[in-house]
């Protein structure tokens, strides 16, 4: 695994214990380049942390979270950018092949191998959110993750989003967004207002995954999926929903403790009343305005 890191580290707050040095890194993944940030505490980490994006979410998103992580967790973490997209975008995104299963399988793993070489011999956890936390038991090279902690993820069909979101949802689907997407080679979601663009192999997997009721299950049966099979690693789980979000109800991350056989699952739905907000949802969770929420994503393995 061949990480190069860019320009000098940076010293973003505090001193002495207290101090996060943030570095960009950059990584292999099969035949692809990874754009990437680790963040590193002054002192030995007690493990170190892979943070899976949602699709269509850049890392800069979390990059508040991974720094507290850091600074008052004692975590080296791990942040990135799947393949042509982010940081990661090596090509013009109609050009671009990545798909879906590419990033799960391909580039997830090879991000905790990453991981690996930055903190040797150190504990691995993973943070995934949304679809981070999703397809792991179906990856190669789990075998050493001591910790799971999966934030709003789960095997989403159109018709489990409560309305008025599903509407949304149905519009992206078969709305004008295919059609889009077609003719220009890639989604445009920026132009339209709604997230980031991605590169057509990623949108067309995920339409099909999320208005199937069968997910990718009949992938798996038709043997162009790996099975889920957690029995090779076993570490402990900790499942998290946000009881105000429409776009992975809590009802269906309950559901993704199936995939998780043979370990210890620990299921956990956060309330923003209770921590004094308003509404969070499937994103903001992870805004800094909403940190009040960030130990009890991790649940006891805070400090």
């Amino acid at each position: 695994m061949l990480i190069t890191a860019i320009g000098q580290p940076q010293d973003r707050s505090g001193a002495g214990d207290a101090e996060v040095r943030v570095m960009q890194v950059t990584f292999k993944a099969g035949g692809h380049v990874l754009g990437g940030t680790f963040f590193k505490p002054a002192k030995r980490p007690r493990a170190v942390l892979v943070l899976n994006g949602a699709t269509g979410v850049k890392q800069t998103y979390y990059r508040d979270f991974a720094h507290w992580l850091a600074e008052t967790q004692n975590l080296a973490v791990l942040s990135y950018d799947y393949q042509d997209f982010g940081a990661s975008l090596e090509r013009p995104l109609r050009d671009s092949d990545a798909t879906m299963e590419g990033w799960a399988l391909v580039d997830q793993p090879a991000a905790r191998d990453a991981a690996r070489a930055l903190c040797p011999d150190m504990p691995l956890w993973v943070l995934g959110h949304s679809l981070g936390a999703m397809t792991l038991p179906m990856q190669r090279g789990i075998e050493d993750i001591e910790r799971v902690v999966a934030v709003a993820s789960g095997f989403v069909h159109t018709s489990d989003h409560p309305w008025p979101y599903q509407g949304l949802a149905r519009l992206f689907w078969h709305g004008h967004f295919p059609v889009l997407t077609k003719v220009l080679g890639y989604l445009p979601g920026r132009m339209l207002g709604f997230g980031e663009d991605l590169p057509a192999g990623v949108y067309w997997q995920w339409r099909r995954w999320c208005t199937s009721r069968s997910y990718f299950v009949d992938r798996i049966a038709h043997g162009t999926l790996p099975a889920p099979r957690w029995d090779r690693c076993g570490a402990p789980m900790r499942l998290v929903a946000v009881s105000d979000d429409a776009v992975v109800p809590p009802a269906i991350v309950a559901r993704l403790a199936e995939t998780y056989a043979h370990c210890a699952v620990e299921h956990s739905v956060l309330d923003p009343a209770e921590y004094g907000l308003d509404t969070v949802g499937h994103l903001a969770v992870f805004r800094k305005r909403n940190a009040a929420m960030w130990p009890d994503l991790i649940g006891d393995a805070a400090q």
